[in-house]
């Protein structure tokens, strides 16, 4: 799997810039990011015990903390951070947004929740 060689954070766009070794690179929002966090808070501890994050439009992200050679630790401004963006799961996330977005606002509107607080 690539590996970032540059990654970015742009505070007043909200959005991370990442640069892959394969040539590949994206721009995640802090609120892609928040509502695709791996942590257990969001993704639940198995299939279908996920929890739809709503009023994340906002959400900014603090600090980027490396973990090892392997993953980053995200702070997000509403107090999360716990999960580990690997750099696998990062690469994915950037491959596959259009359908994870979309994904994502067809579970607000089922659910008759905004992105917006």
């Amino acid at each position: 799997m690539p590996r970032p060689t540059e990654i970015k954070l742009h505070q007043k766009s909200r959005v991370l810039e990442l640069h892959f070794d394969d040539g590949y690179e994206c721009h995640l929002s802090c609120e892609y990011l928040r509502v695709n966090s791996p942590s257990a808070e969001v993704q639940g501890h198995g299939p279908g015990q996920e929890v739809l994050q709503v009023g994340k439009q906002d959400v900014g992200i603090t600090a980027l903390t490396p973990s090892g050679n392997y993953a980053l630790k995200i702070h997000f401004d509403d107090g999360h951070d716990s999960g580990l963006f690997t750099w696998d799961y990062l690469y994915t996330l950037g491959r596959h947004y259009e359908e994870n977005w979309q994904r994502y606002l067809d579970k607000l509107e089922s659910a008759g929740m905004r992105r917006k607080a």
